[in-house]
């Protein structure tokens, strides 16, 4: 089913941008900010929820501060690239929590996925068990640890993009 929708005015657009970053603003903050009133501010807010414009809130995590982690990313090379085979694939890590992003990829390297797992041996584990099982097709696995994380995520640059109209 088509979602439906809504034209990116000029509201619309500071909505969006604001609660991309700034996910637990309240709802008055918000309308401060683009410019309505509250009862406008949380109707267009929903209705771009409904429709598909985004579709959940998050808080970054400081993972240094408060657990033992192993970030990595995980290279995926398939053995063949059909869509039957990176179905499978594409659904058996849609599964695993620790596979937080799958990304396909044009080049030589089919998937790229970011990770995190308690410990390296965890990770090491999961990927010999997704290799081993000749359903899902994989050829190579690559894992690529992060040794530190110099920038964090803070969101897309919605300011530097085009809009779609």
């Amino acid at each position: 089913m088509a979602k439906k929708t809504i034209k990116l005015d000029e509201y619309n657009k500071k909505i969006l941008a604001t609660i991309h970053k700034y996910a637990d603003i309240s709802n008055q903050e918000l309308a401060d900010r683009v410019g309505l009133s509250a009862s406008a501010c949380f109707q267009r807010k929903k209705a771009l929820q409904e429709a598909g414009y985004f579709f959940n809130f998050h808080t970054e995590m400081d993972l240094d501060r408060i657990c033992e982690h192993v970030l990595a990313y995980v290279e995926f090379y398939l053995k063949s690239n059909t869509a039957q085979q990176r179905r499978q694939f594409e659904n058996a890590l849609q599964g695993i929590p620790e596979f937080m992003d799958c990304l396909r990829m044009s080049g030589d390297v089919d998937y790229i996925s970011f990770t995190c797992f308690p410990n390296y041996n965890a990770l090491k584990q999961m990927c010999d068990s997704l290799s081993d099982d000749p359903n899902l097709g994989i050829n190579r696995i690559v894992i690529r640890p992060v040794l530190e994380r110099t920038k964090w995520y803070l969101g897309y640059p919605l300011e530097k993009l085009k809009w779609i109209d």
